[in-house]
């Protein structure tokens, strides 16, 4: 059973209670202090103090100082005024101390689940505006990164569009210096040989009934009109031996093209005091050749392009112009083996040569029609849609072709 502190000593003022409680040499850690409004309770086994106070005091403003082998409580008083004694009730009233103390107990109990839901209360308020505040900075964020989104979208479509408007300028000016180019100079050829090649067969229709009807589709070079005054122009591009644009794919096949025609070009040297200088040019040859064809005299130009072809082998110009007289001179057969010359010479297969592959694969299919070769004749014609699909010269010799192939069968 607990003793009982009677020696605690007091004393007051008009807003203070002090109340100072020996701890009789027990140590101030195992001292375990309770109060309310009016009771206070140190308990420091064996020892025991316990009082119910004369008036109410403010617990929340009062305070216990350990230390110095006492417990000194200072008190705020609730009402101002001397009380004169401070407990109210005498200890050895043992039932009423009991229910003072539960009472006290319980009171201390209420007051701390109103403290722990008030502090609750406050700390979930707090939380909702630490919440409110948070999405309201993230609102803040996410207005800051659309606008800043909305800004490079607005300023990527701008460029964009700037880009596109100065792309479609320069095509324009591009497509109008090119139009210029060809209004003003006649197209790039390696001689002129393949103006009248163009002339005398790619736009000439071919495969009649009869061989008279034939020979009626031949038109003479005589009929070639005048060629289109030269100019110069200034461009801004970078120059290109090729009229197309640079495609990488094709950059190995027009490298190998240039390099055939760069060692067509070489004069062979060959010792034959027979042979002028000038004869000894296979250039000068082939532009001989291409007069005597221009004035009809076909025999001529054939000899010419004889004596062209065994000096450079690698011509194709002169074994295409050679396949034209041929196919003049009615010489079928060797037109057939010019045009197929012509055409291994005229490799590897780019923009630059497609011109002179169609009227190869014409005149050749022209020769084969006119041995009655329908079939093999008709397979050129159709290489030569392949490079040309907008002639409709082509496309109706083609059908025309193909009707005396199916009568043959029928």
């Amino acid at each position: 059973m607990p003793i009982a502190v009677k020696d605690y000593s007091w004393d007051e003022t008009e807003t203070l209670v002090h109340v100072v409680v020996p701890l009789k040499g027990v140590k101030a850690s195992k001292a375990d202090i309770f109060s309310t409004d009016d009771y206070l309770k140190v308990n420091f086994p064996p020892y025991l103090f316990e009082v119910v106070l004369f008036e109410g005091v403010d617990d929340s403003k009062s305070e216990a100082q350990v230390g110095d082998g006492v417990i000194t409580f200072t008190l705020q008083k609730k009402e101002a005024g001397l009380w004169n004694r401070l407990i109210s009730i005498n200890s050895d009233d043992k039932e009423l101390m009991k229910s003072k103390r539960q009472a006290a107990i319980d009171a201390a109990h209420k007051k701390a689940q109103e403290e722990t839901r008030r502090k609750a209360a406050e700390k979930q308020g707090r939380d909702r505006l630490a919440l409110k505040e948070q999405m309201r900075l993230e609102e803040e964020e996410r207005s800051r990164v659309e606008g800043v989104k909305e800004s490079e979208r607005q300023k990527a479509t701008s460029d964009f569009e700037e880009w596109k408007s100065k792309e479609l300028a320069a095509e324009k000016q591009l497509q109008m210096e090119e139009e210029e180019t060809l209004k003003s100079s006649p197209r790039i050829m390696s001689d002129a040989a393949d103006i009248f090649d163009t002339e005398d067969v790619v736009q000439a229709p071919v495969i009649l009934n009869t061989r008279q009807e034939n020979n009626s589709k031949v038109t003479s070079g005589k009929d070639v009109p005048p060629p289109r005054s030269s100019a110069s122009i200034q461009v801004t591009f970078t120059p290109r031996v090729f009229p197309t644009p640079l495609r990488e794919s094709k950059v190995e096949a027009e490298e190998e093209w240039l390099r055939k025609q760069a060692e067509a070009r070489r004069i062979p040297e060959i010792d034959d005091p027979d042979l002028s200088e000038e004869e000894k040019n296979p250039v000068w040859l082939k532009d001989k050749g291409d007069g005597f064809f221009k004035s009809g005299n076909y025999l001529a130009a054939v000899n010419a392009y004889n004596l062209a072809a065994r000096l450079d082998s690698k011509m194709h110009a002169v074994y295409s112009n050679r396949a034209t007289c041929h196919l003049k001179l009615r010489n079928f057969i060797k037109c057939i083996e010019d045009c197929s010359k012509a055409l291994d010479l005229l490799t590897p297969p780019v923009d630059a040569n497609a011109k002179s592959r169609l009227r190869a694969h014409v005149k050749r299919g022209t020769a084969f029609c006119e041995l009655e070769l329908y079939i093999q004749g008709l397979q050129d014609y159709e290489a030569g849609l392949k490079l040309d699909p907008k002639n409709e010269q082509l496309k109706a010799d083609s059908d025309r072709i193909r009707t005396i192939i199916q009568s043959t069968v029928d």
